[in-house]
């Protein structure tokens, strides 16, 4: 499974649960500020804040943005009730790993919300402040899910300039700089089985 940031919330993951492999973007939303691919391609989209706003995308996917639960192309995708009406949180499994997305998380989970994304394998979590978690809030999500591998999301960049930087949370969570990644390829096998792993991406 290849993971990688493209600024914000926004996230792509290329996974090949089959034969072919299948590209899911989760928020691609236009940023009002910054740098965002002009063309995107996949076969799945979800969204966390409603469909308003978001490119378009290509390749006519299959799109959601409620609660709910579906297989697509091999990918199965359950979504939490988000923090308001038209929020939605969500948990893609595929090629035997989980993944769990919080969007703009700004408040402690709620029991419905940790039954869909409790114990996923990679969890992104939102740790710039402002309308989402601070790294201090960001952790007690992180501890109630208990994920294998964490990867922080919507922290200062050119999108958004105003968030906090993303070693204000590797700081609270006690971890030494840790150098960003392009693109970063998860397998299954290698998943740490006792430590907790942190990965910093690189904003494509």
């Amino acid at each position: 499974m290849h993971l990688s940031w493209l600024g914000n919330t926004a996230i792509k993951i290329q996974a090949k649960p089959f034969e072919k492999d299948v590209v899911l973007v989760i928020d691609p939303y236009r940023p009002a500020l910054g740098s965002f691919p002009r063309n995107l391609t996949a076969e799945i989209a979800l969204y966390t804040r409603g469909e308003d706003g978001s490119i378009t995308i290509s390749g006519n996917p299959f799109t959601l943005s409620i609660p709910g639960e579906c297989e697509n192309k091999g990918v199965l995708i359950t979504s939490a009730q988000g923090e308001k009406p038209d929020e939605a949180m969500f948990r893609i499994d595929a090629e035997d790993i989980s993944v769990g997305h919080l969007g703009l998380a700004n408040k402690q989970l709620t029991d419905a919300q940790l039954s869909v994304l409790s114990g996923v394998d990679v969890l992104f979590v939102p740790v710039g402040g402002k309308e989402c978690y601070d790294a201090e809030s960001a952790i007690k999500a992180i501890n109630s899910i208990e994920p294998r591998i964490i990867i922080p999301m919507a922290f200062k960049s050119d999108n958004d300039p105003k968030y906090d930087p993303v070693e204000n949370f590797l700081k609270e969570m006690g971890s030494g700089p840790i150098k960003p990644e392009k693109k970063v390829i998860i397998k299954q096998k290698d998943l740490p089985e006792e430590e907790t792993q942190i990965i910093v991406l690189e904003k494509e």
